[in-house]
């Protein structure tokens, strides 16, 4: 059985229309499935939605947690509350083409483990947005020396990489590198990413900005290495001044004015400032981690009836 992750906030307009065509999709191909929701503390009525979509639809399970614990948390509580022998991760606004699971799924069939759905087209964007993207994926790229230009978090995983996936202890996640990293038999597929019929994105500037500081971090030690870098550089600098200084002095013509003074501080003081915060960042996160906090809560639950081939109403839980 495949089981199909849709990680959801605000999204109480696409519940009906995700569940309808994925499962549409699915049906048509033959392919036996699960939906599982995931309410990711949205403050609409996504919830409500979903809790009439499962009493509808045999098919659909959903997790609701009691807060908002964004969309890495959400793919992983998807994933652990998946029964299925194969699980894909897609976006419920269906900017990623629920057809494209059938051939994902095809190629599970043929024995490949980890199918990454990577973009030939992003759609419509902002010049900015995509240059951003752009430079975040090849710091990321660079850093885990996995080619992550085209990469998505629109993914099929065979249940041993789900396994793996989950068994890892860290708190602070970033799928779409991780589920690369994991390695095992990997191919990929191509998709275009369509456009949303219903609502508006959830992802500001600056939360995309935040996203990839988070996931830098979490997957990469290059932002420390940029400090150790620095230092280097601004040692250079200042070797090469000192000795600009000294043979001035000797020569009878010292260096005149604090202009060149000031400067060396305003540079020195900024670099270390910025390593500083750098430094704290990762401090930040080791007390996260040290801390062990669950990454979700999960307030309710409902289970999908065909996992134990009954047809009926999904019941609602609470933890």
């Amino acid at each position: 059985m495949l089981s199909v992750i849709l990680p959801a906030y605000n999204e109480e307009k696409m519940i009906r229309k995700a569940a309808a065509a994925v499962g549409g999709v699915l049906t048509g191909a033959g392919i036996a499935y699960e939906l599982v929701f995931v309410n990711d503390g949205s403050k609409d009525g996504t919830w409500v939605e979903i809790e009439r979509t499962a009493a509808e639809d045999p098919h659909v399970a959903a997790v609701c947690f009691s807060r908002n614990f964004g969309k890495e948390a959400a793919m992983l509580a998807g994933l652990a509350s998946a029964s299925g022998d194969c699980c894909a991760v897609m976006d419920c606004d269906l900017q990623h083409p629920p057809e494209t699971l059938v051939e994902m799924y095809r190629l599970w069939e043929q024995g490949y483990e980890v199918i990454e759905g990577v973009k030939h087209s992003r759609g419509q964007e902002s010049v900015l947005h995509r240059a951003s993207a752009g430079m975040f994926y090849r710091i990321i790229s660079k850093a885990a020396k996995i080619d992550m230009s085209r990469a998505s978090d629109f993914k099929l995983l065979d249940r041993r990489a789900v396994d793996a996936l989950l068994a890892m202890p860290e708190r602070n996640t970033f799928f779409r590198a991780l589920s690369s990293w994991i390695g095992f038999r990997t191919t990929s597929v191509e998709f275009d990413v369509r456009e949303r019929t219903e609502g508006e994105s959830k992802w500001s500037t600056w939360s995309l900005v935040q996203y990839a500081v988070k996931n830098i971090v979490s997957f990469s030690t290059v932002p420390m290495q940029c400090v150790t870098v620095a230092g280097f550089f601004v040692l250079l600098l200042a070797v090469v001044l000192g000795i600009q200084s000294l043979v001035k002095y000797f020569s009878g013509h010292a260096v005149e004015g604090f202009t060149t003074v000031i400067l060396l501080l305003l540079i020195i003081g900024s670099v270390i400032m910025i390593s500083l915060g750098i430094i704290g960042y990762y401090i930040a996160k080791i007390y996260e981690e040290v801390k062990g906090r669950p990454r979700y809560l999960i307030s309710r639950k409902i289970d999908s009836s065909i996992r134990d081939g009954e047809r009926g109403k999904s019941k609602a839980q609470n933890i």
